[in-house]
This record gives C-alpha cells, structure tokens and sequence, in this order.
C-alpha cells in the first residue's frame, strides 16, 4: 500500500521500519518540528525523521496539522491509508477522512484501558500484569476508534518504563503490519470500544519521579521501575538529588519516620508508609551510576539519616 507514516518518538521508529522490511511505499513521513536539545540548544531530528531519512524518504514537519496547507500537501500524496504512532497533534476530520483506508493508529495499550499519553509507564507504575498494544481506526475523539487488533504482552517481575517501551514498539511493528494486510485483504474487524471502561493517563513530568515516602514500599517499588530511564525516581541527601535506579522491598518495619535510612554494612534501606525499602542501585548528584555497596565506599552515610526535603 502507498503510506503516509506519521510519528515522531523512537517508539513510532519499530513500525516505521516494520512497515518498510514488509514491502509498503512509505510516500511521505509526517514528525514534528526539529527542537533544540542539550547545553548547546544544537537543534535535533526527531527519531522518525532520521530513520525516514536514512531510508530516503521525504520528510515533512508542519507546526500544526490542522492548517489548510499541511491538509493539502497531504492529499497531493493519494495515500492508500495514513498510519500514524505517537505523532504528537491532533488530526482534524480532513486528513482522518481523506486516505482509502484511513487512519489507523498504533496505541500502546489494551484498549479502551489507557487511553492518552504514557501508557507504557503507567501500566508499570500501576502494577499492571499484562499490557499490550491496540491498532484502530481513527476518530476525532483521543484514542476513541473502533479497534482492529490486539496483542497482550505480559511484564516481567522486573519490568522497566523502558524494557516494556522496547518491547511494546516491537509488537507494535508487527501489529500494524498484520492490521494492514487484513484491511488490504478485506478482512479485518472494527469494534467498537466500550467508553464506560475506559480510563485516561496522563503526562509524565519530571516532578512525578520525587519520592513521596509516606508512600508504601510496593507503590514506590513500582515508580522506580515505571519512571527508568526517564524521568526517573529521585529523592535528596543532604541537599544533593539522588537518583534511585533499582530497589526491592522488604517486608519489615523500624517504626521510624518515612524517609528513614537504616545502614549496613553494604546495604541502604528506607522506611516508608508500609515496609521498607532496599536501595539497590542509586545515582548521587555529580556523581556515576552504581550498585549500593560501591555507593557506600565513597560516601559516609548513618543509620538515622532521613532522605528528602
């Protein structure tokens, strides 16, 4: 089929290439302006425009979709169907409406659960025992169209924001290719989603990753592992920030203030609003990345010392 590809993140990256090892002609890639990035605020390609561009497709960046001339250059291309993966703007009624076969989107969840923005971390954050990945027919409305076809993925005891984002991008890829192979073979469903069930995500922000330690071990288990690599968990020791990379939980209590820290010999371990939590692998500002016990080697710490403002 003749495809118009819209997306921007590397997550979008997988089905873009899924879609040109499977024989598609990707007539046009649509990804958001260039930003500036960095201490030098040097301006950087979005994800999907080098890979387009690596493959000699012709790339193109509207500020915003909705004008009457980005409507317009889209339709000279006479797409068969415009697939789009995280592209990051709303698409108004013309361009939904304008190809063969539509749009169709590639939703990283088991629809209509996780609607909107950061469904691959909050299903780790939330403790979800199966995710997967949806494709759908377009509608005005976000991620409201009828779907098409699912895979589930399970995630693993040790699930990160960014394993699961890999792997859900490949089951993406693949997905879509199925998705376009039943629409061209006119055999592919469309059902309807059941809005009562739905629930909405929202954006994640670099404040979410700071430790609340009221909270319990399990819960702040969880955000570590939904908030790696980005933003990421993080608390304060004596005025610096620490990241926090990797933890476990441990099933006891001091009967001390949340925030708590109890020292050993090579382990750092947190008192929280239930049970407590281990510090396996942390990050102090200005400092590398590294296991706790190397951690300990460098820096003097007292059982007694509370973490956070």
């Amino acid at each position: 089929m003749k495809v118009i590809f819209m997306g921007t993140p590397d997550f979008s990256v997988g089905t873009l290439e899924a879609l040109i090892a499977a024989g598609h002609e990707i007539t046009l890639a649509v990804t958001q302006p260039d930003k500036p990035k960095g201490r030098g605020k040097s301006m950087q390609y979005p994800p999907v425009k080098e890979a387009a561009l690596a493959h000699g497709i012709e790339v193109y960046q509207p500020r915003r979709v909705r004008e009457p001339e980005c409507i317009e250059y889209l339709r000279k291309y006479e797409a068969d169907i415009i697939v789009v993966v995280a592209f990051g703007q709303i698409l108004p009624k013309e361009i939904l409406e304008m190809p063969k076969y539509r749009c169709i989107n590639v939703h990283a969840s088991l629809l209509p659960k996780y609607r909107g923005a950061a469904p691959i971390q909050w299903a780790v954050i939330n403790g979800e025992k199966v995710t997967g990945v949806t494709t759908m027919r377009m509608a005005e409305g976000i991620d409201t169209g009828d779907m098409i076809l699912k895979e589930e993925v399970e995630l693993d005891a040790e699930e990160t924001g960014g394993s699961l984002f890999d792997r859900l991008a490949k089951t993406g890829g693949e997905l879509c290719v199925k998705t376009l192979t039943a629409i061209e073979n006119g055999t592919a469903t469309y059902t309807p989603q059941n809005h009562e069930e739905a629930t909405h995500t929202t954006m994640i922000k670099k404040q979410l990753g700071e430790i609340d330690w009221t909270k319990s071990a399990q819960e702040l288990e969880r955000l570590v592992r939904g908030l790696n690599p980005w933003p990421s968990a993080y608390t304060h020791l004596n005025g610096k920030t620490l990241k926090i990379w990797k933890t476990s939980v441990l099933e006891k209590e001091t009967g001390k203030e949340p925030g708590t820290i109890e020292v050993g010999k090579s382990t750092i371990a947190v008192q929280t609003g239930k049970g407590m939590l281990q510090l396996e692998e942390i990050q102090l500002e200005g400092k590398k990345r590294m296991q706790t016990d190397a951690f300990l080697r460098g820096v003097s710490l007292e059982t007694g010392m509370i973490l956070g403002n």
